[in-house]
C-alpha cells in the first residue's frame, strides 16, 4: 500500500488534466489505488436505470477518483500550491509547506495547536496590557481628583472675597 501526501480534508489545486487549474477539496483518498476523490472536480455523467419504483432513472452527475499525482496540496498560511515536506515538531511528525519563508505545517490538528497556543499568548499579552492601561487610568483619576480639589479650593476663596467686597458696598 503506497503512502499518499494527500489526505482527507485538504485543499488541493489541480496540476493536470482537463480540470487543471481548479481548487477542491478532498473527500476520500484511496492509496491503494493511488487516487483521490474532490469535490466538484471530475464530475462524470452516469447512465442508472430504476431499481425500484420510488428510484428515479437517468443521467446522474457523480465525482469520480483521479490521480493522485495531478493534484497539489495548497498551503493554508501562504496560499500557494506546495509540495509537501516532513518534520518532526514536538515528537510529531508534521507535514509542512515547503516554499521559502513559509514552513507552515499543513496537518489541521498540529496547526490547531500552534493556534490555541498563540491566542493564549495574545491573551496573556492582552492581559498584561490591560493592566498596564488600568494602573495608568488609576493615576489619571487620582490627578484629575487632585486638580479638581485643588480647583474647588481656589474658586471657594476666590467667591469669599467677592461677597465681603458686596457686603463693604452696601455699607
Amino acid at each position: 500500500m503506497a503512502k499518499l501526501f494527500v489526505k482527507q480534508g485538504d485543499t488541493v489545486v489541480v496540476i493536470a488534466g482537463k480540470e487543471k487549474g481548479k481548487t477542491a477539496k478532498v473527500l476520500e483518498v484511496s492509496p491503494k489505488d493511488n487516487k483521490v476523490l474532490l469535490d466538484g472536480v471530475n464530475v462524470v455523467t452516469k447512465h442508472q436505470k430504476p431499481r425500484s419504483q420510488q428510484d428515479k432513472g437517468g443521467l446522474i452527475k457523480k465525482n469520480a477518483f483521479m490521480e493522485a499525482s495531478n493534484v497539489m496540496v495548497v498551503c493554508p498560511a501562504c496560499g500557494k500550491a506546495t509540495r509537501v515536506g516532513h518534520k518532526e515538531i514536538d515528537g510529531k511528525n508534521v507535514r509542512v509547506c515547503k516554499h521559502e519563508g513559509c514552513g507552515a505545517s499543513l496537518d489541521k490538528a498540529y496547526s490547531k495547536k500552534v493556534k490555541k497556543q498563540a491566542k493564549s499568548e495574545k491573551k496573556s499579552d492582552a492581559n498584561e496590557v490591560a493592566k498596564e492601561t488600568a494602573k495608568t487610568t488609576k493615576t489619571k483619576k487620582e490627578t484629575t481628583k487632585a486638580k479638581s480639589t485643588t480647583a474647588k479650593k481656589t474658586t471657594a476663596t476666590k467667591k469669599a472675597p467677592a461677597k465681603k467686597a458686596e457686603k463693604s458696598k452696601e455699607e
